[in-house]
């Protein structure tokens, strides 16, 4: 009832300041204005504001909205660890699926998470046996094209 009564004398206002501006010839002013002006009352008239303060003021509310946070930092902080202690995400094992590469799940078991960890590493890339060897004359292009120039 009470915020009804503000949210009118609100709008009340802001269409006198509206008057006010189109007086003084500012019409588009004006026109903004009182747009601005008719959302409180029309609020009221849609049922929103009795809405929103059935939710402020009642405690078990905000306590909902207390779990729902604990929550939120709960999960984060067991993403942290998951990250710290080195177990792969969900995006880390499917890419692992997808390479070939045996993708071991997570298991429960504190003794057995070790080895679950060491299974799930990629082995390291190797280069081919010789691939890393330049070739001897690796300036024979060059030398080619000075010749071709005569230099």
């Amino acid at each position: 009832m009470l915020t009804s009564t503000v949210c009118a004398a609100v709008s009340a206002a802001g269409l006198g300041i509206a008057a006010l501006t189109a007086y003084r010839k500012r019409f588009l002013a004006a026109t903004r204005i009182a747009a601005f002006a008719l959302i409180p009352i029309g609020l009221v008239m849609t049922g929103v504001i009795d809405w929103v303060t059935s939710i402020v003021f009642k405690p078990t509310v905000w306590a909902g909205f207390g779990v729902l946070a604990l929550s939120a930092v709960l999960f984060a902080i067991g993403r942290l660890a998951e990250r710290r202690r080195g177990i792969p995400g969900r995006k880390e094992r499917r890419a692992a699926a997808g390479s070939g590469a045996p993708a071991v799940a997570p298991t429960a078991s504190a003794p057995s998470l070790g080895s679950a960890q060491k299974a799930t590493k990629a082995p390291k890339a190797t280069a081919a046996p010789g691939a890393d060897v330049a070739p001897k004359d690796d300036f024979s292009d060059i030398e080619a094209i000075l010749k071709k120039h005569g230099i």
